[in-house]
């Protein structure tokens, strides 16, 4: 039977509470939260300067979510979603979760960590659920923001939806809610890679860009019309299905479908990083 000090409790170490207050010190973390905090105000000065959209038809007459953006703060929360979830809502993901294991090493204190003695289940773990977390606050702040300043800019009043009609305003809350937790679960995929690249690489700026770099390749297959039904099983191809919960009467087929793509590659992939790291050599 293996000998502990008296006392040690695995459970105990690296509190989530430390590992959270460590990574919300980070510079990068604020930078983030401004960058995503300024996107909105940065967007009512391009309407301001640009001129309204409201009641605005798009490309073949078509309205889209920029063309109803000034409507209403409700409005313009989701087209701050619109626009930042394909591309600028992936990179706080793979910040947070593809810098949080391999900055360890490149400091060469990973192994210090474990010998402290930190179990790598419980290192992998406190890590993963706290990048998450920061993850899923990157998602929450930029909405809210918007929404705030939307609200301020446009005033508050139901949600013009781009198909025709309107929500009202007492349902856009919930509605806005819905969206957050999908673009979230949909973002689970890159958190999956980058979170695995962090333990095979000792350079954090390599896991967070060869996240974002493989997610940007999903997006470019799904493009490729020739695949067909293969495409259904990329991630990407499901990402904008939370369009569906802003209609009059809320659709789940794509935003299940989609999740469930999500899940099933991420759980793949979680378990990748804690069946190769629990045999990795830690020299760093």
């Amino acid at each position: 039977m293996q000998e502990v000090a008296p006392g040690y409790r695995a459970s105990r170490t690296l509190p989530l509470r430390v590992e959270a207050l460590r990574q919300w010190r980070r510079r990068r973390t604020l930078v983030m939260g401004g960058v995503l905090a300024a996107l909105p105000f940065i967007m009512i000065i391009a309407f301001a300067v640009g001129g309204s959209q409201d009641g605005g038809g798009g490309r073949d007459g078509r309205i889209s979510f920029i063309d109803t953006a000034t409507a209403s703060g409700a409005n313009f929360a989701a087209t701050c979603l619109f626009v930042s979830a394909g591309f600028l809502l992936v990179v706080p993901v793979a910040l947070f979760c593809g810098d949080t294991v391999a900055s360890e090493a490149s400091w060469s204190s990973l192994r210090y960590l474990l010998a402290s003695p930190v179990p790598r289940s419980r290192l992998l773990w406190s890590k993963l659920v706290v990048a998450l977390g920061f993850s899923l606050a990157a998602m929450v702040l930029l909405p809210v923001v918007a929404l705030a300043a939307g609200t301020a800019a446009y005033g508050w009043g139901p949600l013009k939806l781009p198909t025709g009609g309107e929500l009202p305003a007492g349902e856009t809350l919930p509605r806005l809610a819905l969206v957050v937790a999908f673009v979230f679960v949909s973002q689970l995929v890159t958190a999956g890679l980058a979170f695995w690249l962090s333990t095979r690489t000792d350079a954090p700026l390599g896991a967070v860009g060869g996240a974002v770099g493989l997610t940007i390749v999903g997006n470019v297959l799904d493009a490729v019309t020739a695949l067909g039904s293969w495409r259904e099983f990329l991630p990407a191809h499901w990402q904008f299905a939370w369009a569906d919960a802003l209609q009059p009467h809320l659709e789940w087929g794509g935003m299940v479908k989609g999740a469930a793509v999500s899940v099933s590659y991420a759980l793949v992939l979680f378990a990748l990083v804690f069946r190769g790291f629990a045999r990795k050599d830690i020299v760093s």
